[in-house]
């Protein structure tokens, strides 16, 4: 039996204020079911009905409080499946933070005389809650609570003192449903604001469609696997017990909203304050790079979406937005499924558990960092990683992850390939070899040498065999270095008199 102590546990958890304009259709109430079984992870600090595009002039408090209600029926279950140091909150709590947001749309609920909704009040006195963590800000509808709230604190505060509270806001919006999303990007452009941006209401061409919405809006066919996506895998899998018993069955996709918290889950893939690394959430990039806004380190400013290249089902190679999640659609639902397992019962016994990566001695979920010379090499040892439950045995996979590496979504002539050689019958430990400081430490059009190159980033992914099966992940980043300037020469002064070799 699994002892409690040896679980993944969460040295420190991300503040998280919830905009849901639940009961507009049925994915807001699957994303929050989902939500609940992560929420020991999380500092929960607000849950606010909000209005959308799709429901202007009311809002539905009373849904999320029937889901708090099954989730408590089952919260004892899951902390018996937690580190004691993670307790999940009670339901008490999360019934404390249920608020209502305006009963209008977008703008309309914005402006100087307009007095805030219960929901905006909420959020402002979060956002000035003393706090040295970020508070994100996951909007699932409209975003007119968080217009309002910020509209506020620029008619009370000074200017230096409004610009140090929005430094410490983290937004992730599921697009825009409303006309106030478009308002906050440019009245305060230097907010952390992650939004795929497409014609309006054209959701088939934002990310967050990667988690399910390949049959519905038709993207990279033959390339996701739609197993775990399907009705029938859901009511096998999460409409289960009295909490998946709250979880609807899908109207358009399943769980839209979903992506703005998978990519805060602390699984070892992500990084939550660089969007470009990508995580189970997607990747994202900076849209404006003239080095305006934040500190050159990937805060600040606006990120939207970008591609990876990914083989699919079918064994052809993708290259979409939606691929930065569909990516890893096995991994986050059987991670879904495990969970709601862990609902049913209080003996630890009875469900799967995560396994613990540790590289070099150390644990995640924070990445492991390192400055390796061009053309080195350096020995990784996975081998003290373990799983809490005593009959599983664990696989250990590393690969490079090139796309966030690439600065024109263009891995295959840009970045520099890692070697990795296992050196155990177990693959735990490998041996890296840095690629030489021609492939990843010479600028991309000059070829000039640089001292400093291509950040790399390698991904251990450690799966047991458990039912369902389960992946740890610990990413590995590498700054790749040249001390002596080799490897420069043979550029131009333009891309395409740089790769018109390459090219042909």
């Amino acid at each position: 039996m699994a002892s409690q102590d040896q679980l993944q546990s969460f040295p420190s958890k991300p503040r998280v204020f919830i905009l849901s304009d639940i009961s507009n259709e049925p994915d807001d109430a699957e994303s929050l079911v989902r939500y609940l079984l992560y929420s020991n992870q999380f500092h929960t600090e607000g849950l606010v009905a909000c209005t959308s595009t799709w429901m202007k002039n009311k809002v539905c408090p009373q849904d999320m409080h029937k889901i708090v209600d099954g989730y408590e029926k089952v919260v004892d279950n899951l902390n018996a499946h937690a580190h004691p140091d993670d307790p999940y909150p009670t339901a008490e709590y999360l019934r404390s933070q249920i608020k209502k947001g305006a009963e209008t749309y977008g703008m309309t609920a914005v402006g100087a005389d307009i007095p805030l909704s219960e929901g905006a009040e909420h959020l402002l006195q979060r956002i000035q809650a003393p706090s040295t963590s970020p508070l994100w800000i996951l909007c699932w509808g409209g975003t007119n609570v968080l217009a309002s709230a910020l509209l506020k604190l620029q008619t009370t505060h000074s200017p230096a003192a409004f610009a140090a509270l929005r430094a410490n806001l983290r937004i992730y919006t599921i697009s825009d449903q409303d006309d106030s999303g478009l308002w906050l990007r440019t009245t305060y452009p230097d907010l952390f604001y992650i939004c795929s941006v497409h014609g309006w209401n054209q959701y088939g061409m934002a990310a967050w469609t990667g988690i399910s919405g390949d049959a519905w809006y038709g993207f990279d066919k033959g390339g996701p696997d739609p197993a775990t996506i399907s009705r029938e895998w859901i009511r096998a899998n999460i409409q289960i017990g009295p909490l998946g018993g709250t979880y609807p069955d899908f109207m358009f996709i399943p769980e839209g909203d979903t992506p703005s918290f998978l990519y805060l889950v602390q699984n070892g893939l992500g990084v939550a304050e660089r969007p470009e690394f990508g995580s189970w959430g997607g990747r994202y990039i900076p849209t404006d790079v003239s080095g305006r806004f934040g500190d050159g380190d990937g805060r600040g400013g606006h990120f939207s979406d970008t591609p990876d290249e990914v083989e699919g089902l079918d064994g052809r190679g993708y290259k979409s937005n939606q691929a930065t999640i569909w990516r890893w659609r096995e991994a986050f639902q059987m991670d879904f499924a495990a969970r709601m397992q862990w609902s049913l019962s209080g003996d630890v016994g009875s469900a799967n558990h995560h396994p613990v990566a540790v590289v070099n001695g150390t644990r995640g979920p924070a990445p492991l960092v390192l400055e390796l010379e061009a053309g080195s090499t350096v020995t990784l040892d996975a081998s003290a990683s373990y799983d809490p439950d005593p009959n599983d045995s664990l696989a250990f996979k590393w690969y490079q992850y090139k796309d966030p590496s690439a600065t024109q979504s263009s891995v295959h002539y840009e970045v520099g390939e890692l070697g990795i050689k296992a050196l155990n019958e177990a693959g735990s430990v490998v041996e890296i070899t840095m690629p030489p400081p021609e492939k990843c430490c010479v600028e991309l059009i000059s070829r000039k040498a640089m001292q400093r190159g291509q950040l790399l980033h390698l991904i251990l992914e450690v799966k047991d065999n458990g039912s369902p099966a389960l992946i740890t992940y610990r990413r590995v980043i590498i700054q790749a270095t040249n001390e002596k300037l080799l490897g420069g020469g043979g550029g131009a002064d333009s891309i395409g008199e740089t790769l018109k070799d390459v090219i042909q």
